[in-house]
């Protein structure tokens, strides 16, 4: 390469050529002096352009050669009688430079092109590692790369080892996971650490250090030719890792035109994942989610992550659906629209033998509940979206409103400033008809809560109550009846009698005063709990599927307190 500040080197191959007749190009803004007549020895275009303007400077005309001035001056070398140095990493823009001045074996025997061809085949292609870096380096040569076929013959390299050995794209998620011995890795997965024993001194070239036009071709065509699904959504994940994940997505830090090549990225990730059920934790998706929502990916991308998400919902944390809400104006620190949406895909898709799911989502639910309870500024809005997804995903599994009554005293703790008609509308989901004895007394004696659900509380202790005191009434007599019956055990049964006859009528006593005072109390709230609405009974799942939207509409009900149906006699 001839150049003002070139090499001693370079200066004196120049100068040995130099001649009245030189040729004076520039490339990327290096200068180069160049024998005509060797150029036009060598390349076709060189020669059609230096015939056709014998005594004028054709530097004009070459203004727009496809090189750097490295790869110019390699090709120059060779003109001027020197062997290329060729490398792994120069060889697809040499044969693109090559290609683009014509020095092909019509033009010249022994020529550029087929050299360098015949070093790729022979030198690039038999290695995965340097079939990577020939890639990684093709760079603004792409689009003349690909219609020479030199992207094919690199790719198809790729596949082929990739088929013979697939951990060439890294370790498979199911390797990753925590069995016996184990410990963390620098991505914060835990690695069996008895797989160490096995590690290959010899490193892979990385595939994910490829630019997305690159590598998604290659994954697609992997995925056609049936490579483990496994291995390709662990090469996707360590993808989105270093090229989303490890350099931000807030719209302060990065420059809009990183966030457009972030956005494409975890779109082109999405499209390309597995749909195999468990191939990847739910950590990693929901990161992926937050990500896709936080550079404003297309609706079809966030979709499908919240449809893989409900297909292994029952294995998420609570930490996971803490998704923050987007956008300038947030009225609800958490997006529960999201949580709803893969709440619904969880109970549309779930096939699962048993209801083991179904009362882990409810746990889960109930858990996120009350963790966000104690958040000083969660909204009541968002406080009871959240609970009514807790209600409906506990539909059907036998659970009690415990979990609901103690998130929403947590929620009112938290929040003293309610008025009574907001305390009122926080709890008015809460069913007291499935509330534990022991919720019941703590509810009875709260004075957190408004006074209509105290009533309500001390209405149903009071009906709870009378039935089983009922029951015990008629046990007892039963026992008598069978005492009675026994030679001997008549004056013994005659003293238990007297006994839990007693008991029985201060309990009554109790029931009595209980009920008096539920009726001051009601005539005090005018109008009484409200919990009589009638509701026409349906299943447990249509009622579960409803409720997430899995089914069309029906009759909706706040209240779960049934008022018991009275039979004419």
């Amino acid at each position: 390469m001839a150049t003002t500040q070139g090499t001693i080197e370079s200066s004196s191959w120049i100068s040995k050529f130099a001649s009245s007749s030189d040729v004076h190009l520039s490339v990327c803004g290096v200068p180069f002096t160049l024998d005509r007549e060797l150029l036009a020895a060598k390349s076709a275009k060189l020669a059609v352009l230096l015939k056709e303007n014998p005594n004028e400077d054709v530097s004009h005309l070459l203004r727009d050669i496809p090189a750097d001035p490295e790869t110019f001056e390699l090709v120059a070398r060779f003109c001027h009688g020197f062997e290329p140095n060729m490398t792994t990493e120069n060889v697809i823009p040499i044969c693109c430079l090559a290609y683009y001045l014509g020095m092909t074996e019509n033009h010249s025997t022994n020529n550029l092109l087929k050299k360098a061809l015949t070093f790729l085949e022979q030198q690039v292609i038999p290695s995965w590692n340097k079939s990577v870096k020939a890639l990684k380096i093709i760079g603004n040569n792409f689009q003349q790369a690909l219609h020479l076929g030199l992207v094919d013959i690199c790719v198809e390299s790729i596949i082929s080892k990739a088929l013979a050995n697939p951990r060439l794209l890294g370790e498979s998620m199911k390797n990753l996971t925590s069995e016996g011995d184990s410990e963390e890795n620098e991505h914060g997965y835990r690695v069996n650490a008895r797989r160490k024993l096995f590690v290959l001194d010899w490193q892979s070239e990385d595939l994910t250090t490829l630019h997305i036009r690159l590598y998604e071709p290659v994954i697609r065509a992997m995925i056609q030719r049936q490579v483990p699904p496994e291995y390709v959504a662990s090469s996707l994940c360590e993808y989105a890792k270093k090229w989303v994940f490890s350099s931000g997505t807030g719209e302060n830090e990065i420059s809009i035109y990183k966030r457009n090549s972030q956005r494409e990225i975890i779109e082109a990730v999405e499209g390309l994942l597995p749909d195999e059920k468990g191939l990847l934790p739910c950590t990693l998706l929901f990161q992926m989610l937050r990500s896709a929502i936080e550079l404003e990916a297309n609706p079809e991308c966030r979709n499908r992550f919240e449809v893989r998400i409900g297909k292994q919902l029952d294995e998420v944390t609570v930490s996971d659906l803490l998704i923050p809400s987007q956008g300038y104006a947030k009225e609800e620190q958490y997006d529960t629209e999201c949580v709803r949406r893969i709440l619904k895909s969880f109970y549309c898709n779930y096939t699962g033998p048993d209801a083991s799911g179904l009362i882990a989502v409810a746990e889960l639910v109930e858990d996120l509940l009350a963790e966000v309870a104690s958040d000083i500024d969660l909204k009541t809005s968002t406080f009871t979206s959240l609970a009514e997804m807790s209600i409906a995903a506990s539909e059907g599994t036998q659970r009690s409103s415990d979990g609901i009554y103690r998130a929403i005293d947590i929620y009112l703790d938290r929040h003293r400033y309610l008025t009574e008609s907001e305390r009122e509308e926080v709890c008015r989901l809460l069913d007291c008809n499935k509330m534990s004895p022991d919720a019941c007394e703590h509810a009875a004696q709260n004075e957190r809560l408004p006074l209509r659900l105290v009533v309500q509380v001390l209405f149903v202790g009071q009906l709870k109550l009378r039935d089983t005191i009922t029951k015990e009434v008629g046990y007892d007599d039963r026992l008598k009846q069978l005492g009675d019956e026994e030679e001997g055990g008549e004056a013994a049964r005659n003293s238990s009698s007297k006994e839990v006859m007693t008991e029985m009528e201060k309990m009554g006593s109790k029931v009595l005063e209980l009920e008096r005072e539920c009726c001051i109390m009601r005539e005090e709230i005018q109008g009484g709990s409200g919990s009589g609405v009638k509701r026409e009974k349906i299943s447990m799942w249509k009622e579960m599927k409803r409720k997430f939207g899995c089914i069309s509409s029906m009759h909706d009900c706040n209240c779960h307190v049934k008022k018991k149906k009275v039979h004419p006699r």
